[in-house]
C-alpha cells in the first residue's frame, strides 16, 4: 500500500439544491470533501435549458446568478483549506449548441460536463420511439456529437442509457455502436467520466461498466472520476474502487480539470492521497 501523500484529487461532479433533486448546502459538500482527503471540489450543478425545458430537475435561467453566488460563498468560507471551483453539468442534444455556447461564456468555469440524459422529458419526447435498442444507438450518436461540438471538457456517466431498460442492455449487441462513438470521441481529445453513482442505479455498476472502460483505454481516452454527489455524504464516494477499476482497464493516470485544462495524476499517487 503506498504511503499517504498530500491531497490531490477533486470531487469533479456534484450538485446543489437548485437542481431540485439534491440536498445539502455547498458548505456541507465541502466538509465531506475534506473528510475524504480531497484537495478540492468542483460544483457542476445541472445547467438551465432554453424555454424552461425540464426545469423540474435543474436550476432555471434566472437562478444561474444564485448558483454562482452559492459556490463563491463556499469558496470564501473554505479558502486555505479546500479549493472550491465553479463548473456546470450541461445537457447536450442537437440544436442546443448556441444556447450552451452562450451559457458557458457567462462566467469563468473550471469544468464543464456534457451529459446526454435519456430520461428527461424534453429529450425523450424527441428521440424515444419505444424501441430501446434504437434509443441506445441514438444515445451514443449524441455522445459523439457532444464531444465533437467542442463545448465540453468531459462526457459524464457515458453509458447512462443502460438504465433505460437493464433487461435489454446487452453490451455485445451495442458494442459496434459504442466503438464507433468512442473512435469519434477519441479524435476530439475530450475526456470521459467514470461515475461512481452508477452503483446506485437500476443496473448497479459504475458508469461506464468495465467493458466500455476497456474500450476507452484502448483508444487512450482520458478519464475523470466523479461521484455525481446529490447529497454531501456522497462526495468522493467510491473513489478508491474507481481508481482500481481504471488500473484494471489499463489506465495509469486519472485527470482533474481546472480552468478547463486537463491535469493528469498518477493513479498510485491518487490512491495514496485518499483519506
Amino acid at each position: 500500500m503506498p504511503a499517504a501523500s498530500a491531497p490531490i484529487l477533486y470531487e469533479s461532479h456534484c450538485h446543489t439544491p437548485l437542481c431540485k433533486h439534491a440536498v445539502g448546502e455547498p458548505e456541507e459538500y465541502c466538509e465531506h470533501a475534506l473528510r475524504r482527503g480531497l484537495r478540492g471540489i468542483i460544483f457542476t450543478c445541472h445547467a438551465p435549458l432554453p424555454h424552461g425545458w425540464s426545469a423540474d430537475v435543474r436550476m432555471t435561467d434566472a437562478q444561474f446568478p444564485e448558483y454562482v453566488a452559492m459556490v463563491e460563498r463556499a469558496r470564501a468560507a473554505y479558502a486555505g483549506r479546500l479549493d472550491v471551483r465553479l463548473g456546470l453539468e450541461s445537457d447536450y442534444a442537437p440544436g442546443l449548441e448556441p444556447w450552451l455556447e452562450a451559457l458557458h461564456r457567462r462566467v469563468p468555469l473550471h469544468h464543464v460536463l456534457g451529459s446526454v440524459h435519456y430520461q428527461v422529458r424534453f429529450y425523450r419526447e424527441r428521440y424515444f420511439t419505444g424501441d430501446v435498442f434504437a434509443y441506445q444507438q441514438t444515445y451514443y450518436e449524441h455522445l459523439a456529437q457532444a464531444a465533437e461540438s467542442g463545448l465540453f471538457d468531459t462526457l459524464s456517466h457515458p453509458d447512462l442509457v443502460k438504465n433505460e431498460s437493464p433487461a435489454e442492455w446487452h453490451f455485445p449487441r451495442i458494442r459496434p455502436y459504442v466503438e464507433r462513438a468512442l473512435d469519434r470521441i477519441a479524435a476530439t481529445g475530450v475526456a470521459m467520466e467514470l461515475n461512481t453513482s452508477g452503483r446506485l442505479k437500476s443496473l448497479a455498476e459504475m458508469n461506464p461498466g468495465a467493458a466500455q472502460l476497456a474500450l476507452m483505454a484502448e483508444r487512450g481516452i482520458p478519464v475523470v472520476i466523479g461521484a455525481d454527489a446529490h447529497r454531501p455524504d456522497r462526495v468522493g464516494d467510491g473513489y478508491a474502487t474507481a481508481l482500481r477499476m481504471l488500473q484494471e482497464a489499463g489506465y495509469r493516470e486519472v485527470n482533474v480539470f481546472l480552468d478547463r485544462r486537463r491535469h493528469p495524476v498518477p493513479i498510485e499517487r491518487a490512491l495514496a492521497s485518499l483519506a
